[in-house]
C-alpha cells in the first residue's frame, strides 16, 4: 500500500492507499505539536504504527510539508512550520521508519492530487493553492509536480501583494467648533485609512508578502486590525453571511486581493485549471466572485482559467503524498 502523510501547521495526517486501485484503505488526523522537532518526528512515527499496525501490512511513505528540502543541504527550508527549518526530515524519518521516505511541498502534493484524479484531472496545467495556516502554491504539469531547479515552483505566497491599495478615503467630518454660533467656525479632521503598504512582516522577513494577506491567519489578522475584535476566521465568514458590515469589507478586501495575486499567477503560467485548498477554500463565495474580479488585472482580453474547489476536500494533499510513489 501507499502511505501518505500531510505534516500541516495545526494538524497531520495519514492516508493510506491500496497500490493498485487507489482506494482508500485507512485515515486519521493528531494534531501538531508546535515548535517541536522531535514531537514531529514522534506523531508521524505513530500515526504509520498505528495505520500499518490496524491493517496489518506495510507500506511506502510519502510526507507533504509546508516547505521543501533543499537539493544543496538535504535540510527544510522555507517552511512556515518554523520549526522544522535546517532540519534534515527526509533523511530522519527513514531513519525512524526504517525504509525510504519521499518528502515534497504540500502545494505540489496537493497540485498533484487534483490533476491525476480531481477537480483538474486531465487538464495540461493545474496550479494549486493551499490557504490556511500558510499560503503555498504548486505546480502539475500533465500530472507530475514541477518542482523547479531551487525547488520552489508555485511559491506565490513569498511574492509581494499586486497593486497595493488604500482602503477609504481620506474624509474630512465637520465639527461645530463649541460655544459657536457661526457653524462655519468649525474644524475639520482627517479620518485614518487602511493601507496594504508595506504590510504586515512576514516569517520569512520581508513585509506585504501574499501570505500575510491571504492566509486565514491573515484574513484573521486584517479583520482584527480594521474592527479590534479576535474572530476566528469561520465566525467572520458567518458573520458576512448575516450582513455583518465589518465581515462584509473584510471578505471583500480578501477577494479582491486575492484576486490580484491569482491574476498575477496567471500572467506568467497560464494554467488550464486553479484549485484552491486550505481552510479558506470552503468560502464558496471565492469561486464566483473572485473570477469576475480577477479580469481586469489580467493582460487578456479573454480569461478561460477556471477556479475550483479540491475534489478531494482537504485530504486532497495527504493523497498526493501517498501518490509521491506512483
Amino acid at each position: 500500500m501507499r502511505i501518505g502523510i500531510d505534516l500541516g501547521g495545526t494538524k497531520t495526517e495519514i492516508i493510506c492507499l491500496d497500490k493498485n486501485s487507489g482506494e482508500e484503505l485507512y485515515r486519521q488526523r493528531a494534531p501538531t505539536i508546535p515548535n517541536s522537532y522531535a514531537a514531529t518526528l514522534q506523531t508521524i512515527s505513530d500515526l504509520i504504527a498505528t495505520a500499518e499496525n490496524k491493517l496489518g501490512k506495510t507500506g511506502s511513505v510519502g510526507v507533504g510539508i509546508p516547505g521543501t528540502v533543499s537539493e544543496r543541504t538535504g535540510k527544510v527550508k522555507n517552511a512556515n512550520s518554523t520549526w522544522l527549518i535546517g532540519q534534515a526530515l527526509d533523511k530522519d524519518l527513514e531513519k525512524a521508519l526504517g525504509r525510504a521516505v519521499r518528502v515534497e511541498n504540500d502545494a505540489n502534493c496537493f497540485a498533484v492530487s487534483e490533476a491525476t484524479d480531481g477537480a483538474g484531472e486531465g487538464k495540461p496545467v493545474v496550479f494549486g493553492v493551499i490557504i490556511g495556516t500558510g499560503c503555498g502554491g504548486g505546480i502539475a504539469l500533465h500530472g507530475k509536480a514541477l518542482r523547479g531547479i531551487n525547488g520552489i515552483s508555485g511559491e506565490w505566497g513569498h511574492n509581494p501583494l499586486p497593486y497595493p491599495r488604500v482602503y477609504g478615503k481620506a474624509r474630512r467630518r465637520f465639527n461645530e467648533a463649541p460655544n459657536s454660533k457661526d457653524r462655519l467656525s468649525g474644524y475639520f479632521t482627517d479620518e485614518p485609512m487602511l493601507s496594504e503598504y508595506p504590510g504586515p512582516l512576514c516569517y520569512c522577513g520581508r513585509r506585504g508578502c501574499v501570505e500575510t494577506w491571504l492566509s486565514g491567519t491573515g484574513f484573521r489578522a486584517d479583520y482584527n486590525c480594521v474592527t479590534g475584535e479576535e474572530l476566528s476566521s469561520q465566525e467572520i465568514i458567518a458573520a458576512a453571511r448575516h450582513g455583518d458590515a465589518n465581515a462584509v469589507a473584510a471578505l471583500h478586501r480578501y477577494m479582491d486581493r486575492m484576486a490580484r495575486a491569482l491574476a498575477y499567477v496567471i500572467n506568467i503560467l497560464d494554467p488550464d485549471v486553479i484549485v484552491l485548498g486550505g481552510g479558506m477554500s470552503n468560502v464558496q463565495a471565492l469561486y464566483a466572485q473572485v473570477p469576475q474580479l480577477w479580469k481586469k488585472y489580467l493582460f487578456s482580453d479573454t480569461v478561460d482559467t477556471v477556479l475550483l474547489p479540491p475534489r478531494h476536500g482537504d485530504s486532497s494533499g495527504v493523497r498526493g503524498a501517498a501518490w509521491l510513489w506512483n
